[in-house]
């Protein structure tokens, strides 16, 4: 119907109100809000009004939008703004307030994640890995711990930076995407920043400031060489500016190494440095801003095999498990080492190449 073609323009317009509405984390003066209620009551005539022969000339008559992702709650803004004559202005008001609040308004509005652009700013990731945590085997504590201090940075209490190390495939980026996609209709939104856009870095800070919803600034498989100064960028954000830090925004950063900076023997012994301690320092001063640091250690062959059999009960794998344990042990000596992802990709290979043993439960 037209009328939902225009709720759906409403939810991503910016205009002065979805705008304040954002920048001020849903407070808005009484001049504008009067404003607003005006506004709000033209709104509930035309809304009633039939535009069946508009949206048949303009081809909106049947209007689904195609990429919302919080569809839920447009939904469920649609459906309270059609029924407007149920409710006051003041009501309407409200509804429009808590959505512009949860999701934004323009480029903002409608993506759980986003890229840094270094000509454009930040743009919509339109296609989200779907993760979610219960996917991941195993790694329950950590999984427990970063659920807690998401939880504690949505609720507005103190929460820490967060460090995910270990060893690869073991699921520390899947972790971080996971939460993102849990706690989506909560306000959480991802920003995801690559090792050289650190320079760019108080500039997102200060684009995600004038933003309602929390962000976690995702640094996924970073690290240093000895040469690379980026990581001076992140230290001086995380801990060590003049500005003060968002009470919006958290890093959270995935990585093979404990220490983030590439560290060798000659830093500690047979440096041409006077003061070699003071070398070492700064090479592990970064991990140390990190107030979580949650290690990811590789499965043993128990734990390998337990992840394969969970994932083989989940897509109605039909062999033995003797047979799956052998098969899985022999893809395991063919792969670099035992991970969820050597896991993943064995389960993959059997679904693709054996379809007679699956059931009806397909990726």
């Amino acid at each position: 119907m037209p009328q939902s073609y225009l709720i759906y323009q409403m939810a991503r317009d910016e205009n002065i109100f979805s705008v304040t509405v954002q920048k001020n984390r849903g407070r808005i003066g009484a001049g504008l809000r009067q404003a607003v209620l005006h506004d709000l009551a033209v709104l509930q005539n035309f809304l009633h009004t039939d535009l069946a022969e508009l949206g048949k000339a303009h081809g909106i008559d049947d209007f689904t939008p195609t990429q919302v992702d919080p569809w839920q709650d447009f939904a469920c803004l649609r459906d309270f703004l059609l029924a407007s004559a149920q409710h006051s202005p003041d009501a309407l008001a409200d509804k429009l307030i808590e959505y512009y609040t949860l999701h934004g308004c323009g480029k903002m509005a409608g993506f759980a994640a986003f890229r840094l652009d270094e000509e454009t700013g930040l743009s919509g990731v339109k296609h989200v890995d779907a993760i979610k945590l219960e996917d991941i085997v195993g790694y329950e504590y950590q999984k427990e711990v970063l659920i807690k201090n998401t939880e504690s940075f949505l609720g507005n209490k103190p929460a820490n930076h967060v460090l995910l190390t270990g060893a690869r495939g073991t699921g520390k980026s899947s972790c971080v995407k996971g939460l993102v996609n849990r706690y989506f209709h909560d306000g959480l939104r991802l920003v995801e920043i690559n090792k050289y856009q650190l320079r760019s870095l108080n500039k997102v800070i200060d684009a995600l400031r004038s933003c309602s919803q929390k962000f976690i600034i995702f640094l996924d498989d970073i690290s240093f060489e000895e040469a690379e100064t980026e990581y001076k960028y992140l230290k001086s954000v995380m801990d060590g500016s003049v500005e003060r830090q968002p009470d919006n925004a958290v890093i959270y950063a995935t990585s093979n190494r404990r220490h983030l900076i590439r560290e060798t023997w000659a830093d500690r012994e047979g440096t041409p440095d006077i003061h070699a301690n003071d070398t070492v320092q700064e090479k592990i001063s970064l991990s140390d801003r990190f107030g979580i640091t949650l290690s990811f250690p590789a499965p043993n062959q128990e734990e390998y095999l337990r992840i394969v059999q969970e994932l083989a009960k989940r897509h109605s794998l039909a062999l033995s498990t003797d047979t799956l344990k052998q098969q899985a042990l022999q893809w395991e000596l063919s792969r670099p080492g035992r991970s969820g992802r050597a896991a993943q990709q064995f389960i993959r290979h059997i679904l693709g190449t054996c379809p007679e043993e699956t059931g009806k439960k397909l990726f």
